[in-house]
């Protein structure tokens, strides 16, 4: 056997950071790992797996991701409530946004020219699919997110898509506002973030009262 402390001492540091950097990948790429997954699929199974969404038994999301409620032609469906615009898209076709492989933001400034026209055209398109005033549009239903997938919308871009969904589904105002009512959440431990709605889960269970109903 050889006698480490015969070696030069270059050789001994050398052989000290070796072993320094085999416990450290056990310990931080193997062990640690291993631990957290195990903890996080014991008490966390849900949020470890992706937050997802299931309806009738199949997978169709997850509630931390948005999603479009669009037709082919990417128009919005008005028998559904509609996310806030997304910039998270790759520009292909059939690609409308809420693209998680196409997170981001538009990095356009509050002054910048490009998005006060888009703005304008977004409230304008809103006005006239929800048939409300331009005043009573709220600015997350005209602004993407900072990453484009932010699945929730503010409880007042819900109330004022209430009347269209409603009509679209021919159900009454009163039990789709009590549906969003249920599905807005309130602000973390009561004071971080803000109120908001899951658009997925409402609109699943929104399909959900229209079975029951026959509509």
């Amino acid at each position: 056997m050889i006698d480490v402390n015969r070696l030069p001492s270059v050789v001994r540091q050398h052989i000290a950071a070796l072993r320094a950097i085999l416990i450290f990948t056990v310990v931080c790429g193997i062990i640690y790992p291993v631990v957290m997954v195990g903890v996080a699929q014991l008490a966390f199974r849900h949020q470890a797996n992706g937050s997802l969404v299931t309806y009738n038994g199949k997978v169709v999301g997850s509630s931390l991701i948005c999603q479009e409620f669009v037709d082919s032609q990417g128009n919005p469906l008005p028998q559904y409530f509609q996310p806030r615009p997304s910039n998270a898209t790759s520009g292909a076709r059939n690609d409308y946004g809420c693209d998680p492989g196409y997170s981001g933001a538009s990095n356009l400034g509050p002054n910048n020219p490009t998005l006060l026209k888009e703005i304008r055209q977004r409230q304008a398109q809103i006005a006239a699919f929800d048939h409300v005033p331009v005043s009573a549009i709220p600015p997350d239903a005209v602004t993407a997110s900072g990453s484009g997938l932010d699945p929730d919308i503010s409880p007042q871009y819900a109330d004022i898509q209430v009347a269209r969904v409603a009509a679209a589904r021919h159900l009454p105002v009163s039990k789709v506002q009590a549906l969003v009512n249920q599905y807005t959440q309130g602000r973390n431990l009561g004071f971080l973030g803000e109120p908001r709605v899951d658009v997925l889960t409402l609109n699943i269970a929104l399909d959900e009262l229209s079975a029951k109903s026959g509509t």
